[in-house]
């Protein structure tokens, strides 16, 4: 397992209990009430660190490499999903994933950026960073389930759009402007979950839904800390200020309002038990579609966008 830097004594102890059961393994001893001892200590250790984590902190846990991706969620959530591919008027796009399938026995459309596995997928998907025909194939999927009357589920998990010449050449910020747009003009129910890292419109494109959620330890925000030091300070050692004013958070995000609802992870985030993330997450979105299905199109619709208008506007400080 990768651990991070805030989990120096954690990695410790965990490395303690995989010499003693290596030992035990070998040697025909009994040591399980050192194992189990320690093991104590280390669910100890990670409820006390995990309980204060700094956004800078939980910018590292959004980011873990082992963090189940967008595929992970479609593979374990989405029974017979048929992809779909290419935006019909330039290319196809493997930074999105997109298609038909079935959750808890209804008909989705299933929408998610993914960032890719290890050096080869992840250049196959542009570490998650999607080109203009991407959203335009997002735009196509999701007027396709409207067209139909399929419910779209998307997950999110992107540094932000990919700024590349050609992709601003092809109509980069049009391409977002007008997936946002066809996220607001559904008449069928949206719902949208961050689950890692959700960066700016490249994020937003996909998430102005009925319902955003967020995991626990998920950010969302208009810019990377990184990228928010290097213009306001000219400093990228300073995203650790950065990260603590961008209010990048799912708890800040819930509080002003942004978002719906959190979903909590497993101690020690979502990479340390994946099953019981696809549960939580499975027993959330059940209950927000089954309540959203029963709304009238164009009332989903209404709901949506006036959801959107009124962000900042309620006075939260």
């Amino acid at each position: 397992m990768h651990f991070l830097d805030f989990e120096k004594p954690i990695a410790e102890l965990e490395g303690k209990i995989a010499e003693l059961r290596h030992l035990s393994d070998a040697d025909g001893l009994n040591i399980a009430e050192e194992v189990g001892r320690l093991q104590s200590r280390v669910d100890k250790d990670l409820r006390s660190t995990y309980a204060k984590l700094s956004p800078w902190q939980k910018t590292q846990v959004a980011r873990h490499p082992d963090r189940p991706h967008a595929l992970d969620y479609i593979n374990a959530l989405i029974e017979d999903f048929m992809p779909l591919a290419g935006d019909r008027l330039y290319a196809e796009d493997e930074a999105i994933v997109g298609g038909l399938g079935r959750f808890k026995g209804r008909s989705v459309m299933v929408i998610g950026l993914e960032k890719g596995r290890d050096t080869e997928t992840r250049i196959r998907h542009n570490f998650g960073m999607a080109r203009p025909e991407g959203y335009r194939k997002a735009r196509r999927l999701m007027e396709l389930a409207d067209k139909f009357h399929i419910p779209v589920l998307t997950f999110v998990d992107t540094a932000g759009a990919y700024p590349g010449i050609g992709a601003e050449e092809r109509g980069q910020a049009e391409a977002i402007a007008r997936c946002i747009d066809c996220c607001l003009s559904l008449r069928v129910p949206l719902i949208s979950v961050v689950i890692g890292e959700g960066g700016s419109g490249g994020a937003i494109a996909l998430a102005a839904g009925n319902v955003v959620l967020m995991l626990e330890h998920a950010i969302y925000s208009v810019i990377s800390p990184e990228g928010c030091a290097s213009i306001l300070w000219r400093d990228g050692d300073q995203a650790k200020v950065a990260a603590e004013a961008l209010k990048l958070t799912a708890q800040d995000l819930e509080r002003l309002g942004v978002i719906d609802g959190i979903i909590p992870e497993p101690l020690g985030g979502a990479h340390r038990s994946r099953e019981a993330i696809f549960t939580a997450v499975r027993e959330t979105l059940d209950m927000h579609l089954g309540q959203l299905i029963r709304i009238d199109g164009g009332q989903l619709r209404v709901r949506r966008r006036d959801k959107f208008l009124q962000m900042g506007r309620s006075g939260v400080q």
